[in-house]
């Protein structure tokens, strides 16, 4: 294929299951590529040199090398080549807004559809599981090192592999029944099977990666203890950002009223889409109305369509040209039947005789200025008010961090919405404590906390070679810097 012809090619579409059909079930909404349509796809990209794909990657993924292999017919090796940076790509295949980071920075973009990077990603790392051809990496001799990793979420996780590989001995403490993180209790199973994450986390401890579930540090053992008693020489905290955050309006007391932590936790995590064949309940409502406009608002409202609501409203306070979530999901939201109701704001919960929510009571706005997001703020119509009938309602408004174990860490600089305070680095205010993901920057995505978890564990090396032979606490890190604007 000439350059000419390769900037003419329209994308290869990835193959899904109809709306009518998977609004029924919880099987994965897109379907792969075949190695046909890989090849096809892959061969669209022009092979950069200065390859400004890659610049756009958190974890610096070489994706002309491992696009080039998929296109020769070799997806194994492509594989193993984005695993040399990366130890999720069939999560990150799947979750990663690549349409603002990788794909973004495409050339073919300017004139016309970027090459498909997250679905050659996911196609690479879905066959060499099918083919059972998962490359495991010679890891680096011994160092004597003991890491404590505090969360097996996306940054915890890729800190353990990439110092696993550089010959430390790493222990992740889990306070789950499974490790994955955000991985498996936030994002629903036609987005993010569970088999999948649990290969990736085997490919870790195949790695040498030990992980222990159902400890929850700050509780059963502390930070302190996990360098003074318990002999480790680093802790990386990767706990997310887990804490639901509440509206503040009446009625928020009412039967029928989630938190989106909770209803995904339970729907995700504990299966409650098997219910009765698994011991977890959820309210099922015909009537549903999700707070909200990011990622986790699409992932409850398609979730609430699947299990039997009829009408389902989104409900946000500003327009569809401001709303953060992914252009795909909200597309696929569409595509199953949400309702997107703009320019509206709850303001109160009205319920029945028994405590059940009935209906949403919701404030008209409009926008006025830009606030510091540069998204215009919106602000109430006078005098313009609507009742929304509701008997489940679903808050995804955002979350904060979880005081659980940076309360029993007082050393640890935390900044004012109580993230912790870490350098570009991860280190924090506490020698021999590194930090990263949602924890320090609040809510974000998925790759950006495996970039802070690649950062950090670079810096943790470092730090563990040069006090070779002394106890973790004996030198000073770097200052960390002050709270990210994020949080």
């Amino acid at each position: 294929m000439t350059a000419t012809s390769r900037t003419k090619a329209r994308r290869v579409p990835m193959p899904e299951q109809p709306p009518e059909q998977r609004v029924g079930n919880f099987r994965e909404v897109p379907l792969g590529y075949t190695l046909e349509q890989a090849q096809a796809e892959a061969a669209r990209c022009l092979g950069c040199k200065k390859a400004p794909c890659r610049e756009g990657c958190p974890v610096s993924v070489d994706i002309p090398a491992f696009v080039r292999l998929i296109a020769d017919g070799r997806p194994a090796e492509a594989a193993a080549c984005i695993r040399q940076t990366n130890c999720l790509p069939a999560v990150c295949g799947r979750v990663c807004p690549q349409e603002t980071q990788c794909e973004a920075r495409c050339v073919l973009q300017r004139r016309g559809e970027s090459v498909a990077i997250g679905r050659l990603e996911r196609f690479a790392a879905d066959f060499e599981q099918a083919a059972d051809q998962v490359y495991l990496p010679t890891t680096a001799a011994s160092t004597g090192k003991r890491v404590a990793v505090v969360g097996a979420g996306p940054a915890g996780l890729t800190v353990a592999g990439d110092l696993a590989l550089r010959g430390h001995e790493v222990t992740v403490f889990e306070a789950f029944h499974k490790a994955g993180g955000v991985l498996v209790y936030g994002i629903p199973e036609f987005r993010l099977p569970k088999r999948i994450v649990q290969s990736e986390v085997e490919y870790l401890e195949r790695l040498g990666v030990r992980i222990e579930l159902n400890q929850v540090v700050g509780q059963s053992v502390s930070v302190s203890d996990l360098l003074d008693s318990e002999g480790y020489d680093a802790v990386f905290i990767g706990v997310g950002a887990g804490l639901p955050v509440t509206m503040g309006i009446p009625g928020e007391n009412l039967c029928g009223i989630y938190l989106a932590n909770e209803y995904l936790t339970r729907v995700n995590l504990m299966r409650a889409y098997d219910f009765p064949a698994v011991d977890t309940p959820v309210v099922r409502g015909s009537r549903v109305c999700v707070i909200g406009g990011g990622n986790v608002a699409m992932d409850a409202a398609r979730t609430a369509r699947r299990l039997g609501g009829e009408q389902v409203n989104v409900l946000y306070r500003r327009t569809m040209d401001e709303l953060p979530a992914r252009a795909e999901e909200v597309h696929h939201a569409q595509e199953e039947g949400i309702d997107f109701r703009t320019l509206c704001a709850p303001i109160e919960y009205l319920g029945d005789d028994r405590g059940f929510v009935r209906q949403v009571r919701c404030q008209v706005m409009e926008l006025g200025e830009p606030d510091k997001s540069g998204r215009r703020r919106p602000v109430p119509k006078p005098g313009e008010q609507i009742l929304i009938d509701a008997d489940l309602v679903i808050v995804a408004i955002g979350s904060g961090a979880n005081p659980l174990l940076t309360r029993k860490t007082p050393k640890v600089a935390l900044g004012r919405y109580g993230h912790i305070v870490a350098n570009e680095a991860g280190a924090t205010s506490l020698p021999g404590v590194w930090a990263g993901g949602d924890i320090v920057t609040g809510s974000a995505t998925v790759i950006l906390a495996m970039g802070a978890g690649r950062a950090a564990a670079q810096d943790i090396h470092a730090y563990l070679m040069e006090h070779s032979n002394r106890g973790a606490g004996d030198t000073a890190q770097p200052e960390p810097a002050a709270e990210s604007a994020a949080a």
